[in-house]
Order: C-alpha cells, then sequence, then structure tokens
C-alpha cells in the first residue's frame, strides 16, 4: 500500500489513466495537474492548477512518458492548460521528493540538478523497454501493413539497431515470414544476429544493403538513414522510424525522393495505451513502495 504518500501526476495521456487508478487503489493521495477535461473520476485523486498544489506536501512528481520540452511545458491532453514545470516548483518539494519520467532532456536534466532533486528515468530500465517493445512491435506491424502493397510474409526489411526494441522487431517479423536482416556496429549484436537465424550486417555497409529493401525499420537514435542511404533504395520503400524525436532519417530528403518516412515513437501510448500505462504503473508501484519505505525510515 502507499498510504501516507503524496503524488503530483503532471499531464501525459491515456497511460497515465492507468497510473493513476493503480495508484489510487494502492491508497496514495494524488493531485492531478493537467487533466481538467477528463470526465473519469478518482477516488482518492484531486483535480488542481500547478499552481494550487502545495509542493512542500510533495513525495514523488509523476510525469508523461516524453517529460518535458525544451521550454519546460508538459504536455496535456487532458486539458488546454498551458503546465511549464519551473525550478520554482521544484525547489518548493522537500528533498527527498522523486521525479518519475519516461526520458529526460537536457532542460529536465538541469533542473533537476540546480534543485538536487533526483529523476528516475523509466525507459532507462530494461524491464520497462522490454515489456514496452511488445506493442512497439505490434503498433509497428499494423503500420507496415496499412503502408504496403505486399504482405509481410516474403518481404525483405531491413531492422537498424539490436537493441531491446530492435531484437524484438527482427525476431517477430522473421516470423511472420519476412526475410530479416539486421544492421548493427558491435560484433557481439552481429553474433546474435547469426545466432537468431537472421542475417547480420555491419552498419557501415548500410548504403549497399539498402539496395533491395521494401521496408526499412529503424530503432537509432541519430541521423543513420541520410539522403546518401535514401538514394540508394528502391522507390517503393517504407521507412518505419521508431527512435525518439527527432528520430535517425533524413525526412526532407526522403518527401523530396518520394519515398514513405514515418517518423513513430510513443507506438505503445497510440496502439495499446491500456498495457503501456500497466507497465509503467506496475513499476512505479515498486519504486513508489521504495520510496515510501525511505521516507519512514529517515
Amino acid at each position: 500500500m502507499l498510504t501516507g504518500l503524496n503524488v503530483a501526476v503532471i499531464g501525459g495521456d491515456a497511460r497515465q489513466l492507468e497510473v493513476i487508478r493503480k495508484l489510487t487503489e494502492l491508497d496514495a493521495k494524488l493531485f492531478l495537474i493537467g487533466f481538467d477535461q477528463l470526465d473519469h473520476g478518482f477516488t482518492g485523486a484531486t483535480k488542481a492548477k500547478i499552481d494550487e498544489v502545495i509542493f512542500k506536501e510533495i513525495d514523488a512528481i509523476i510525469l508523461p512518458i516524453p517529460g518535458t520540452n525544451q521550454e519546460g511545458i508538459i504536455d496535456t491532453v487532458f486539458s488546454n492548460e498551458e503546465v511549464k514545470l519551473t525550478e520554482d516548483i521544484l525547489s518548493q518539494t522537500p528533498p527527498h521528493c522523486v521525479i518519475y519520467s519516461g526520458i529526460t532532456n537536457s532542460y529536465l536534466d538541469k533542473l533537476v540538478q540546480s534543485t538536487n532533486r533526483k529523476l528516475i528515468q523509466l525507459f532507462e530500465r530494461d524491464d520497462v523497454a522490454i515489456y514496452n517493445s511488445i506493442p512497439t512491435v505490434e503498433g509497428t506491424i499494423m503500420m507496415v501493413i496499412q503502408h504496403t502493397d505486399i504482405t509481410i510474409h516474403g518481404s525483405r526489411i531491413a531492422v537498424l539497431g539490436l537493441g531491446r526494441v530492435g531484437m524484438s522487431v527482427a525476431r517477430t517479423f522473421a516470423s511472420l515470414g519476412a526475410k530479416v536482416k539486421v544492421g548493427a556496429r558491435d560484433t557481439a549484436h552481429l553474433a546474435r544476429i547469426t545466432e537468431m537465424g537472421l542475417t547480420p550486417f555491419s552498419l557501415e555497409q548500410l548504403k549497399n544493403e539498402v539496395k533491395d529493401i521494401d521496408v526499412c525499420i529503424n530503432t537509432i537514435p541519430h541521423l543513420i538513414i541520410t539522403a546518401q542511404i535514401i538514394s540508394n533504395m528502391p522507390a517503393h520503400t517504407l521507412i518505419v522510424d521508431l527512435a525518439s524525436k527527432p528520430g535517425g532519417t533524413d525526412f526532407r530528403y526522403a518527401e523530396k525522393r518520394g519515398i514513405k518516412a514515418l517518423l513513430a515513437p510513443g507506438l505503445p501510448g497510440i496502439v495499446a495505451p491500456k498495457t503501456a500505462g500497466q507497465i509503467v504503473a506496475n513499476v512505479l508501484t515498486q519504486l513508489l513502495n521504495d520510496l515510501l519505505e525511505g521516507k519512514g525510515s529517515s
């Protein structure tokens, strides 16, 4: 149980509703900021504007998966109100207050550093990322089906990166009958790709490897699909970029070339918000329980 814990949930999409539901069931006291248009009521949760919350009593702040933008603005799907996380707000919180976000950026990093508060990035955890790869893969399959005129079975697919998402993507498309090759730099990853029964290639050879593909799925969060790479792709190639914004694709050149390129970060929140929210809620429950135990022993 999370009785006695005061939590501010600031902004977010449908995934946050699962977090709110879980935490209220565990008797945490929640303050919902950026949810004024939400019809659903949760017992033990109070809707409030950010300037109405007494932050000196807040033990934890839960941000949406994307955190804030570079100006500190938090995305609020259930409100038209602009909500900004500032140094003044964080400095009002007690020293033990922890901020939870999916990912971070330079603004958020600087904010927690200047206020000496702890930030936990949920998507840096292997368990969250691996669980989250499941709805990501399902969403990727949906996008490939919607935006191509061929079956996945027999199609030629290049997956870039063998991280936690790349591995799930490559394995699933191969199981659907696609001819999958996977690009990586790490020799251990190239060995793992071979062990999985897929075709490995070094990313240094990417320009040559895209000459005959139908779909290119990128998971690498920096520019990898450059104009030079795109110019070597067949005209019908579909690019699905799963990396966090701004992705790893030269979208301007892809459009100029007439190649369809889709930036699709946050697919779990789009295709399966309930499941994606439950994944986050379960991990947050563990972390908040640890926080509560630490608060009690201090």
